[in-house]
C-alpha cells in the first residue's frame, strides 16, 4: 500500500505524531535533513509536497500532538531552506498563523516557537506578510498564558529587527491602518504594543511616521490615561519625540488636521492628558502662526476654563493656557507683521459665540481673559466688531458689572468705553441714542439693586469718566434723570451720588473747571442741564451752585431751606457738604469770603449763604466746623449791603436763575408729596 505521507516515511509520521516532545523533535530533524537534500537537488516540487502534508495532515489536525509535531517540522523545513525559504513563504507561514489561535495553550506557544523560527530564517523575505505577522502578534502580546506572551515578546523584538533593517522596503501605507484598528484598544499589552511598535519606526531615519500623526494622534492621547505608569511614560516620550521632530521642521506635518483632537483632549479630566494637549497646542499656535487662528473658538473653549485653575497640581496647565492666549494675541495685534492676513482667518461669530459664554464663568481670570479680548477685537476690528455690540451689551451690563471683582468691573467698563468709542469714531449705527440706551441701562440696575449702587457705582461711574467724555457722561445721566417721576427716592440717591464723584474725583477737575465759568453758552448749558437734575437733591444743588460760584442763588436756595423739611438724610447730606468746604476742591470758594473784587459782592452773599447753613445744623462737628470757617472772615455785615446785587458770575451768565429756581422748587414739592403719599401706606 502506498505511504499517503509520502515523502515523509511512516516512521517518521508516527513519530512527528507523538505525544512525547524528544519523539516529535527527532522527527522534525529528519524532515530538515531531506528538505535540505531536496533543496540541493532543486527538487522544489518535493518541498512543496512535504509542506503540503505538514500544513493539512498535521498542522490542522483536531489531534494537539499531531499540531505540535506539524509547526516543529515546518519551522525545521523552514531552516533547511535557509533563504530559498522565500519561495515558500506562504506556504509556511499561513498555516502556523492558524494555529497561533488555537485554543490548546501549548499548540499556541510551539506555533509562536515555529514562528518565530520561520522569520529568523526569512528575515527580509518576511516583509510582505508584515500585515498578517502584525496582526496575530497584536493578539499573541494579550494572550492569558504567559509562556505564550513570552514566545510572543521574542518574535516581536525579532520581528522590529528586522523591520529596522529592511526599512527601505517596509509599506508605511499598509502598517498604518493596523495601527489605526488597534490603536484605540483598552487592553494595556495591546498598548504597549501599539506604542513600541510606532516609538521603533519613529526612531528609523528613513521612516517618516510624522506624516500619519494624525491618524494615530488621537489614540496615542488616550494612552495617556493607561493605569500602567509604564505605558503612560512611554506614550509620554513617544509624544515628546513626535513634538521635537515637528518644532524641528513644522513643514514635516499636517498641523491643522491634528488641531480638532487637540482641542478637545485638551478638555479632558485627565490632568496628563489636558496638560499635553495644551502644550501641543502652543507650540502649534507659534509654529503654524496665523494658519492656527482659523480654530480660535476651539482653542478659546479649551484654554478659558484652564485660566481657573488654582494650586499647584494643575499650574502647569494654567501657565501653559495662559501662554497660549497670550501667543493668540500677539498673532492679531497691531504690531504683527501678518495682522490682515491673521484677521482674515479669523471666523469672528463662532469666537464671540465662545467668548460670550465664557463672560458668564464662575472664574476671575477666565472672565477677565475674555473681556480683553473682546476688547482687543474691538480695537483691531471694530467694523466687523459692530454688529456682536447689541448682544455683548446685556451680558457686560447685568452679568459683568455686578461681579463680585472690581478686576472684572473695571474691564468691562474698558469694553463698553471702547464699544463706545469705536461706534463714534467710525460714525456707526451705535449713535447717539443707543450711548444714552446704554447709560440709562445702567441706571436701571442701580435702581434695581441698592447695594449695587452702594458698593460699585461710584467705581463704575469714574472709570467712564475716565474712558469716556465725562461733559458727555454727566449730561446725559442728568437727561435722563429729569424725566424721573416715580422713582424720586432713586433719582435723589443717584444725584448724591454723581454729586459727590463730580466733586471729590481728581479724574473730573476739567468738568468742575467749566462749571466754574458759566459765563459761555456751554458752560451755562451744562450747568443748566445739572441743575434741572440736581434739583431732585436741595443739598446737592448748593454744593453745584457753590461750585459754579452763583452764591447770591445759594443764598437764596438757603433761605428756602427753613420752609422745607429737615429729614435725617438732609442733615446728613448738609454734614458732607460742609466736609467738603474744607475740602481742596472749594479753596476758591474760601477765598472768596475775603475777597475785595466786586465791592465784596460775592464775599456777602456767600458768607450769607454759609451763616444760613450754620443756623440750619446742629451744634455738632460739623457745626463747629463751619462756625471755626466763618470766624475767620471779614466782617462784611457791618459794610453797605449789596445783597440784592447778583454775584459777579450770575450776572455775567445767561442762565435763567429764576426759572431754575421755580424748576427747584417743583422738583423738591413733588418730593415732599410723595413723602407723604409714602407715609400713608405705612400706616396701612
Amino acid at each position: 500500500m502506498e505511504n499517503a505521507y509520502a515523502p515523509i516515511s511512516e516512521a517518521c509520521v508516527k513519530a512527528l505524531s507523538d505525544k512525547t516532545y524528544e519523539k516529535r523533535k527527532i522527527a522534525a530533524s529528519e524532515i530538515e535533513k531531506m528538505v535540505a537534500d531536496f533543496n540541493a537537488k532543486k527538487n522544489f516540487g518535493q518541498i512543496r509536497r512535504i509542506i503540503d502534508v505538514l500544513s493539512k495532515d498535521f498542522v490542522t489536525s483536531n489531534d494537539s500532538n499531531k499540531k505540535k509535531g506539524g509547526l516543529i517540522a515546518l519551522a525545521a523545513t523552514s531552516i533547511a531552506l535557509g533563504k530559498d525559504t522565500e519561495k515558500f513563504i506562504d506556504e509556511i507561514v499561513n498555516p502556523v498563523l492558524n494555529c497561533l489561535m488555537d485554543s490548546d495553550t501549548r499548540v499556541r506557544y510551539f506555533a509562536s516557537e515555529s514562528l518565530y523560527n520561520v522569520v529568523k530564517v526569512s528575515r527580509g523575505s518576511i516583509i510582505p506578510m508584515f500585515p498578517s505577522l502584525f496582526t496575530s502578534l497584536s493578539r499573541l502580546v494579550t494572550d492569558p498564558d504567559q509562556s505564550v506572551k513570552n514566545g510572543s515578546e521574542l518574535l516581536d523584538r525579532l520581528l522590529k529587527d528586522i523591520v529596522i533593517e529592511s526599512s527601505s522596503f517596509f509599506d508605511l501605507d499598509a502598517f498604518i491602518p493596523l495601527v489605526r484598528e488597534r490603536i484605540m484598544a483598552k487592553n494595556s499589552f495591546s498598548r504597549q504594543f501599539i506604542i513600541s511598535w510606532i516609538s521603533v519606526l519613529n526612531s528609523v531615519p528613513e521612516i517618516n511616521m510624522v506624516v500619519y500623526l494624525p491618524e494615530i494622534i488621537l489614540g496615542l492621547f488616550q494612552m495617556l490615561e493607561d493605569n500602567m505608569l509604564e505605558i503612560q511614560r512611554m506614550c509620554e516620550a513617544l509624544l515628546a519625540q513626535f513634538l521635537k521632530t515637528i518644532q524641528a521642521d513644522p513643514k514635516a506635518a499636517d498641523i491643522s488636521q491634528m488641531m480638532n483632537v487637540l482641542i478637545i483632549q485638551a478638555q479632558s479630566t485627565n490632568p496628563l492628558i489636558q496638560f499635553t494637549a495644551i502644550t501641543w497646542i502652543k507650540e502649534f499656535v507659534q509654529l503654524a502662526g496665523g494658519d492656527i487662528i482659523a480654530f480660535s473658538s476651539g482653542i478659546f473653549t479649551a484654554i478659558l476654563p484652564c485660566l481657573a485653575f488654582e494650586g499647584e497640581s494643575k499650574k502647569n496647565i494654567k501657565d501653559c493656557a495662559t501662554a497660549v492666549n497670550v501667543h493668540l494675541l500677539e498673532l492679531m495685534s497691531s504690531g504683527h507683521n501678518n495682522k490682515q492676513k491673521n484677521l482674515e482667518n479669523l471666523d469672528l461669530d463662532s469666537v464671540m459665540e465662545v467668548l460670550r459664554q465664557y463672560l458668564i464663568h464662575s472664574s476671575v481670570p477666565t472672565k477677565i481673559a475674555v473681556l480683553k479680548w473682546v476688547h482687543h477685537l474691538f480695537t483691531e476690528v471694530h467694523d466687523e466688531m459692530s454688529s456682536h455690540a447689541n448682544n455683548l451689551f446685556p451680558v457686560l451690563l447685568r452679568d459683568c458689572l455686578s461681579d463680585n471683582s472690581d478686576e472684572v468691573v473695571l474691564q468691562a467698563i474698558v469694553v463698553l468705553a471702547e464699544i463706545v468709542n469705536s461706534a463714534t469714531a467710525k460714525g456707526s449705527d451705535f449713535d447717539q441714542l443707543q450711548y444714552k440706551h446704554f447709560l440709562m441701562e445702567l441706571l436701571t440696575l442701580f435702581s434695581e439693586n441698592k447695594l449695587f449702587l452702594e458698593n460699585r457705582g461710584t467705581l463704575i461711574i469714574r472709570q467712564l469718566c475716565r474712558l469716556l467724555n465725562a461733559e458727555s457722561i454727566y449730561r446725559t445721566f442728568a437727561e435722563i434723570l429729569q424725566e424721573e417721576n416715580t422713582n424720586l427716592r432713586f433719582a435723589s440717591t443717584m444725584v448724591r451720588t454723581l454729586n459727590m464723584i463730580l466733586l471729590t474725583t481728581s479724574d473730573l477737575f476739567d468738568l468742575r473747571n467749566t462749571l466754574r465759568d458759566i459765563k459761555t453758552e456751554r458752560s451755562a448749558s451744562l450747568f443748566e442741564c445739572l441743575y434741572r437734575c440736581w434739583s431732585h437733591c436741595a443739598v446737592s444743588t448748593v454744593s453745584l451752585c457753590l461750585l459754579a460760584q452763583c452764591y447770591q442763588h445759594v443764598s437764596e436756595i438757603v433761605v428756602l431751606f427753613a420752609y422745607m423739611e429737615i429729614t435725617v438724610d438732609f442733615l446728613v447730606e448738609v454734614d458732607k457738604l460742609v466736609q467738603l468746604i474744607e475740602s481742596p476742591i472749594f479753596a476758591s470758594l474760601r477765598l472768596a469770603l475775603v475777597s475785595h473784587a466786586n465791592d465784596n459782592v460775592d464775599a456777602q452773599h456767600l458768607s450769607r449763604a454759609l451763616y444760613g447753613i450754620l443756623m440750619l445744623i446742629p451744634q455738632t462737628e460739623a457745626f463747629n466746623l463751619l462756625r471755626n470757617r466763618l470766624q475767620c472772615v471779614p466782617n462784611y455785615w457791618g459794610q453797605p449791603a449789596r445783597i440784592n446785587s447778583k454775584s459777579s458770575n450770575e450776572a455775567q451768565s445767561p442762565v435763567d436763575f429764576e426759572k431754575l429756581f421755580a424748576h427747584f422748587k417743583r422738583i423738591q414739592d413733588l418730593h415732599r408729596l410723595q413723602r407723604l403719599e409714602q407715609r400713608k401706606k405705612n400706616q396701612f
